[in-house]
């Protein structure tokens, strides 16, 4: 038995101890008109993705993830998960003006919530948290506001393994160091803007994205930049969105964009009430969404909402599955051979949708 407890013992110091790296202090990339020089992060990992794995972060000088200050630190240091799911989050955030907060878990927010008119940010907090509060624990919670005392307090309450945001007040700060392992990062909300992120923006080789390939090798393309505005949206069925769906489908949209694909996201009054991601076909997405919305106990919430889709629907059948649970507006790139069954569904069910007329896939 003393044998069984100091394995058991050495498995979870495993999960908390740091993995020494050697790899280079400076790494270049050269293309024919620019050279990108990447220097050792002073934010030092604990491990990979796992605890077998070495990992080291690079950045360009200046850059946000440069001007990213570990307030405090615990459980041996932030993994490359912790690092991922921080800027999975910011990537949604930076659409977002108003105060909001994601909750990430694996890559994929299990959660987001923008204020609504003066809402207080524990309470924006609690709405993301709250979305799925079973996917939520050991999580990460990102917000794009100054954390304040009333804030801590709620997330203190629970488990979360990183907190960031661009500024901490100090009663808020000192609420938080008393959990032991949390990892607290600030980042610079400036630095943040001045990424591009809608069609039109300029963009330069830093801003490519590099996908590694088996064996040596990458794909480099074009960041995702969004041209979808209010502006932009094409009603296509007998019934035009509400003014509160339009807003709720632009909200859905930008959060759509930090799920993976297939993915759906099932929102109200900037809230997300349940999110599908990664699933093989649409309908599995769409059915997973509402179900999560279902079980977390926001069934009635479901009455009116509004539904994402980052990819086109190949039949009606997420359609009918919308319209079982109260889903009253859809918003999807079109594109189908089956666009008109689709919309003759959603008239049939009372539905509006508007076409985007671009995709928002998302493989990472």
């Amino acid at each position: 038995m003393r044998n069984d407890d100091e394995t058991i013992n050495a498995i979870r110091r495993m999960y908390r101890t740091a993995v020494p790296e050697s790899f280079p202090e400076d790494l270049s990339i050269t293309s024919h008109v620019e050279t990108l020089s990447l220097k050792k992060s002073h934010v030092k990992l604990r491990y990979g993705t796992n605890p077998n794995q070495r990992a080291a972060m690079y950045v360009l000088n200046g850059s946000l993830w440069d001007r990213m200050r570990e307030v405090k630190t615990g459980k041996g240091g932030l993994s490359q998960t912790n690092v991922c799911d921080v800027d999975r989050a910011l990537r949604i955030l930076r659409y977002f003006d108003q105060p909001s907060c994601a909750v990430m878990k694996h890559l994929v927010p299990s959660g987001f919530a923008s204020t609504r008119g003066g809402d207080p940010l524990k309470t924006v907090f609690v709405r993301a948290r709250d979305c799925d509060p079973v996917a939520a624990f050991g999580g990460v919670t990102v917000f794009n506001s100054t954390v304040d005392v009333e804030t801590a307090e709620e997330i203190t309450a629970g488990f979360m393994e990183v907190v960031c945001a661009p500024g901490f007040k100090p009663e808020a700060l000192k609420k938080l160091e008393e959990k032991r392992d949390m990892r607290l990062l600030q980042y610079d909300p400036k630095s943040l803007a001045g990424i591009a992120k809608l069609h039109g923006d300029e963009i330069s080789f830093k801003d490519f994205e590099f996908t590694s390939l088996l064996g040596g090798g990458f794909v480099l393309s074009d960041p995702f930049l969004t041209k979808v505005s209010m502006s932009s949206l094409q009603t296509v069925t007998e019934r035009k969105p509400s003014r509160r769906e339009v807003e709720d489908m632009i909200f859905s949209w930008r959060v759509l964009i930090g799920v993976r694909s297939n993915g759906v996201v099932v929102s109200k009054d900037c809230c997300t009430l349940g999110i599908g991601s990664g699933q093989q076909d649409r309908v599995t997405a769409v059915r997973l969404a509402l179900e999560k919305a279902r079980n977390r106990g926001h069934a009635e919430e479901l009455h009116g909402s509004v539904l994402a889709s980052d990819g086109f629907f190949p039949f009606r059948d997420s359609v009918d599955e919308a319209a079982k649970h109260g889903v009253s507006a859809i918003i999807q790139p079109g594109g189908s051979i089956r666009d008109e069954e689709v919309v003759k569904a959603c008239d049939e069910h009372g539905i509006s949708m508007v076409f985007t007329g671009e995709r928002t896939f998302g493989h990472f």
